[in-house]
């Protein structure tokens, strides 16, 4: 069972890194506004989370109602204890990035709205409101 284990885990950590090589590449599109590069991303980070997801539920299925901490901790084998470690920090990595990501596009799109509102005023008549300020 730990050897499966470990495989399994091996192998989850070398999807976590390929997908974030493919954030990497996210961010640096983001960076130079590549649109079309990030189009053509999305099917590739969806995919990688498919397989990351099918893993963990192959590991779920591998340990059941255990933790995966409480298996690691009684376990005295160090490949399980680095590959654990190895895969948290790949993790944590990978979720970092994925934030930096989002912020970034939104910062964007909130740009983007701000110009397009700039551009192309609403034309509506403004009225006060009660507080004494400009209705949208």
């Amino acid at each position: 069972m730990i050897n499966e284990l470990i495989k399994l885990m091996q192998s989850q950590e070398e999807d976590l890194k390929k997908l974030l090589e493919l954030l990497k590449t996210q961010y640096a599109m983001i960076m130079s506004k590549d649109v079309f590069g990030l189009e053509g991303l999305v099917d590739k980070i969806n995919e990688c989370g498919k397989r990351i997801a099918q893993e963990e539920v192959k590991r779920r299925n591998i340990i059941g109602e255990e933790s995966i901490i409480e298996i690691v901790n009684k376990s005295n084998n160090e490949e399980l204890i680095k590959t654990y470690s190895e895969i948290k920090t790949t993790l944590n990595d990978v979720i970092f990035k994925k934030e930096t990501n989002e912020a970034l596009l939104k910062q964007q799109i909130i740009f983007n709205n701000k110009m397009l509102a700039l551009i192309n005023p609403s034309r509506e008549i403004k009225t006060y409101n009660s507080y004494g300020n400009l209705s949208k």
